[in-house]
């Protein structure tokens, strides 16, 4: 694989704009080609000419061009790089080509000339992330200083103040002080206070290291004055009482739980008090852990970051050398190498304070399972999956088929019997049928997200190395086809069978197995069929039905959302609850539109899934105090109010509820058409250069955009046509409702592409590439700041 395509695939997908523009530089490098062979050809007839001399004097030229380095350097009459100092951006890059004159030589100062503009922007990146993180070490290390003072507490209940101040210094005086090398100029003070905090030891060559210097730390000569002090501040840090430290923190309170969020409410945050058990110590280990884990990660993709740039520069300069016969590689690697992106380490030297910090205190020094955590092996995508995929999709086709055979092998739509028991039976199904086609939009939808770089597993935050590829989600959708296919056709065979008349009612009962399997995987706590995807689904409807009492997050209000659509599959599955609790299916009729409890039902179960989301609307503005939120409700509101008029209009019938079934879905369908365009899309902008759609896009056709669009709206209004009222047979009509379900269903993937499509785009535009993890102490003092700015950051990932 070329550089160019590996360095794209390798990027960071938010920070795109912030790596060196490789392309552009290799468009430019493309104009001075293309001058050398416009010169070439002009001067080659000359040079045949001149052959039988260049060959008398070849060896002469020869000998010469061997002494060319002894006449000096011939970089240096190539190029000449200056650093300047500029105030707020540290140092600035220029480079001056001292051979303008030349034929030709514009377009080789403008390469330079972005050539500097490029390693500037990424080193004034690189070193902002690198403070950023800086700081967020020092941050940490008062979070351990906490963590280790809490669990001496609780693993030492009945010792006092002073046994749990020669605890606590015990472990401080078997820790390594900080070096000359980790107390340089050059670095920050916050890279050696990662991994020096209470009971964490550094690695072993360090220890060794230690050892050997001498008994006691102030007779190491090497140290200067500077890493001195701080030692001395260090010192005195660890001599105070761990008691003291748990008197000046708290246990931050996220409202995670219903139970928490109630007591949020009532309890006056002053109230609280830090309590030492062992339940409160593991959830504030478990969420140090995953802080760590956030946090190595984030050094991993910086560290990263540094690494492929450094390369995409040398790949660069060597591409120029090849296409102008030019050496001027060597001095400006060199500019490169002594830059900040090339020179600093402190990236690397967190990483292994953390590796170290991690494995000491969250894995029971076993480094093994540390770095498992700290670094979670990348999927690989088995062929074993792409084989029963096409097995399964084959399967189901010809499954479908054999269907249609046998139902016009027995003329069942000719019998009044046979649409009798098809009315019964077809509803049942339809709901497998909606869960299969909502499953193959998402796979779809993950295909295109991986094509274009749209980074779902962050957006959606899974846990990295469990995400679901395409395959894997097209595999259980063909597979679950498969099943309810084969449940189908059997239901046809036992009950079209003479042999098997005696047997029917027990025939009725496939669906209900068939639903009571799909739950029983659903819910498994086995480590199979993905659980942690499972689970990850299972919590976020949970979330979703407990909306007014979680944070509302991303992937809830995306679920949230797919619901809406699924409204006949809430339908199908409440009229499994009447055919199979009321006994309809033993008299092989479904008479449950005729009771008055299934009936109010009907209504409430069609409004679920819009109330959850206007609850969510409602969290969201008491904690965000945003008016879009508010507008946001009201959209969702209106649609309840359309629901339900339309769902009055299907039962009671008469041209009032008409009326106003067609006044309240237009209505409903204007607004939530506009909010999807403008708002969750971010498109129709008059100011954009791409006209009537956004400045950015990830799609490089515009007409995909204006295609989707109409389509949003002519499948927005398509569901107002179930509001006629139909003079048809009762089966024709639920087909007709079935295929105008099925067609939500595909207008919610294609608006499930572009709504994540434009949350990618706002992180990018905020290069924003991983999320704030909420820690678990707050300092009363020092660390409220830390902490509001970390929920700032929280804010920033929720989005509209």
């Amino acid at each position: 694989m070329k550089f160019g395509k590996e360095f794209k695939k390798q990027m960071v997908p938010e920070w795109t704009e912030a790596y060196m523009d490789y392309n552009g530089l290799k468009r430019i490098l493309g104009e001075v080609r293309g001058y050398k062979q416009t010169k070439h050809s002009a001067t080659h007839n000359k040079a045949l000419q001149k052959k039988p001399a260049l060959d008398k004097t070849f060896s002469g030229l020869h000998k010469e061009a061997s002494n060319l380095p002894s006449k000096g350097d011939i970089e240096d009459q190539v190029i000449d790089v200056n650093t300047l100092q500029h105030e707020g951006s540290g140092q600035i890059y220029k480079t001056k080509f001292l051979r303008q004159s030349e034929e030709g030589g514009e377009v080789e100062v403008t390469f330079f000339r972005k050539l500097d503009e490029e390693l500037n922007k990424v080193c004034n990146f690189y070193k902002d992330k690198v403070e950023a993180l800086m700081h967020e070490a020092d941050v940490l290390n008062k979070q351990m200083d906490a963590f280790i003072a809490l669990r001496l507490k609780v693993e030492n209940p009945d010792l006092n103040g002073s046994s749990l101040k020669r605890c606590y210094l015990s472990n401080v005086s078997s820790k390594m002080p900080p070096t000359s090398t980790t107390c340089s100029r050059d670095r920050n003070p916050g890279r050696e206070y990662v991994g020096l905090t209470p009971e964490v030891d550094m690695n072993d060559d360090h220890q060794q290291e230690d050892s050997t210097a001498g008994p006691e730390v102030n007779s190491v000569s090497t140290t200067s004055p500077d890493c001195d002090q701080r030692e001395e501040v260090n010192k005195n840090d660890y001599k105070e009482d761990p008691l003291k430290i748990l008197e000046h923190v708290k246990i931050n309170n996220t409202l995670e739980s219903p139970i928490s969020t109630i007591k949020g409410v009532f309890k006056n945050s002053k109230e609280e008090d830090l309590s030492f058990n062992k339940e409160e110590l593991r959830k504030v280990e478990e969420r140090l852990r995953h802080v760590f884990v956030e946090f190595y990660h984030k050094l991993s993709l910086l560290k990263h970051y540094s690494f492929m740039n450094l390369a995409a520069f040398s790949k660069i300069m060597k591409k120029y050398e090849k296409i102008t016969s030019r050496r001027a590689a060597r001095l400006y690697m060199r500019i490169v190498d002594d830059s900040y992106l090339g020179n600093s380490d402190e990236v690397t030297g967190l990483l292994e304070r953390v590796e170290t910090t991690f494995i000491k205190n969250f894995s029971k020094s076993n480094r093994r399972e540390g770095m498992k955590l700290l670094r979670p092996k990348a999927k690989r995508e088995k062929h074993r999956v792409t084989f029963f995929s096409g097995f399964f999709l084959g399967c189901s086709i010809a499954l479908l088929v054999a269907i249609v055979l046998r139902i016009e092998a027995h003329n069942l739509m000719d019998k009044e019997e046979g649409t009798q028991y098809m009315e019964n039976i077809f509803p049942l199904y339809t709901l497998f049928a909606y869960i299969v086609l909502h499953m193959l939009m998402y796979a779809a939808n993950i295909y295109f997200w991986r094509r274009y770089r749209v980074n779902y597993p962050f957006i959606f935050g899974f846990k990295r190395g469990t995400e679901l590829g395409y395959q894997e989600v097209f595999l259980l959708s063909t597979g679950l086809a498969v099943l309810a296919s084969a449940g189908f056709l059997a239901n046809l065979q036992l009950d079209t069978d003479s042999s098997t008349r005696d047997y029917k009612t027990i025939t009725e009962l496939v669906p209900l197995v068939l639903i009571i399997f799909v739950l029983l995987i659903t819910f498994c706590p086995l480590n199979i069929l993905y659980r942690s995807s499972r689970f990850f689904f299972i919590k976020c409807i949970f979330r979703c039905i407990c909306a007014p009492l979680y944070p509302v997050t991303l992937p809830d209000f995306f679920l949230a959302d797919q619901l809406t659509s699924q409204v006949p599959a809430f339908r199908s599955f409440e009229l499994y609850i009447c055919y199979y609790s009321l006994g309809e299916y033993s008299r092989r009729q479904s008479k449950c539109l005729s009771h008055g409890v299934y009936n109010t039902f009907y209504f409430i179960v069609a409004v679920i899934p819009y109330w959850l989301r206007f609850l969510q609307c409602i969290r969201r503005l008491c904690e965000d105090k945003d008016a879009m939120h508010v507008y946001n409700g009201l959209k969702y509101f209106s649609t309840i109010v359309a629901v339900i008029i339309r769902t009055a209009f299907e039962l009671k019938k008469g041209m009032t509820w008409m009326v106003l079934a067609l006044v309240s879905s237009s209505v409903a369908a204007l607004i939530n058409t506009y909010w999807d365009i403008v708002i969750d899309w971010g498109l129709l902008q008059r100011q954009s250069k791409n006209k009537y759609l956004r400045d950015k896009l990830v799609v490089s056709h515009k007409s995909v955009y204006f295609a989707a669009m109409v389509l949003n709206i002519v499948l927005r209004f398509a569901w107002m046509q179930l509001v006629l009222e139909f003079r048809l047979h009762s089966l024709h009509k639920m087909t007709i409702i079935t295929i105008f379900s099925c067609l939500e269903i595909i207008r919610r993937g294609i608006w499930s592409f572009f709504r994540l499509e434009n949350e990618h785009l706002n992180n990018v535009g905020k290069y924003r590439a991983f999320k704030s993890v909420p820690l678990p102490f707050s300092y009363y003092e020092t660390d409220n700041d830390d902490v509001d700015d970390d929920d700032d950051d929280d804010d920033d990932d929720k989005i509209d």
